[in-house]
């Protein structure tokens, strides 16, 4: 039995030492020995392969536009007034709407600020004015600050009746008259 085995090692030793030499690679010409080598011209002419275009990366100055271009977007979204109803600093569905966007658009831009600015109509006191603008931007300041704008990036400031957008003495001015402005600096 110690024969057979020996003899079946020796003979798979056998075989891997064949296939293992005739799979090494040679070095040097496959032409065989006493041969002469023939150089077949090639009668096509040398195509080169179209470069590639260069991968242009956008210059730095289009980039820095195109950044300022979308923060004055930004900036002008975030200066569109909201309106209050008469005698009124509560918010209207619009009003949060609007407030939502700028919310957004504070946090897409960290590095602005908000002045958040309250005026009323023409009637009124001008006390009275000053306080119910003062509330006005505190409505829209708080319901920014919920929205998770930082309160140290808004302040707030009333003008009360004193700069009137149209100078009408009718409903329609008034209703003009009454609202916050947002005013953005960087």
């Amino acid at each position: 039995m110690n024969t057979r085995l020996t003899l079946i090692m020796t003979m798979i030793l056998c075989f891997a030492i064949t296939v293992g030499a005739g799979c090494s690679t040679k070095s040097g010409s496959s032409v065989p020995p006493g041969a002469t080598e023939v150089k077949v011209e090639d009668d096509t002419p040398d195509v080169q392969p179209e470069p590639e275009p260069p991968v242009v990366e956008e210059d730095q100055y289009d980039q820095a536009a195109i950044r300022e271009a979308q923060k004055q977007q930004a900036v002008e979204e975030l200066q569109f007034m909201i309106h209050f109803a008469f005698d009124s600093y509560e918010l209207s569905e619009q009003a949060r709407d609007l407030l939502a966007i700028k919310a957004r658009l504070m946090k897409e831009y960290p590095g602005m600020t908000m002045v958040i600015e309250g005026y009323c109509d023409e009637r009124g006191t001008e006390e009275y004015n000053l306080a119910l603008g003062e509330k006005r931007a505190r409505a829209a300041f708080e319901h920014l600050v919920i929205l998770g704008v930082e309160p140290e990036r808004l302040s707030i400031v009333s003008f009360g009746e004193e700069r009137p957008i149209d100078p009408g003495h009718n409903e329609t001015a008034w209703a003009k008259n009454r609202r916050d402005e947002f005013k953005i600096s960087y």
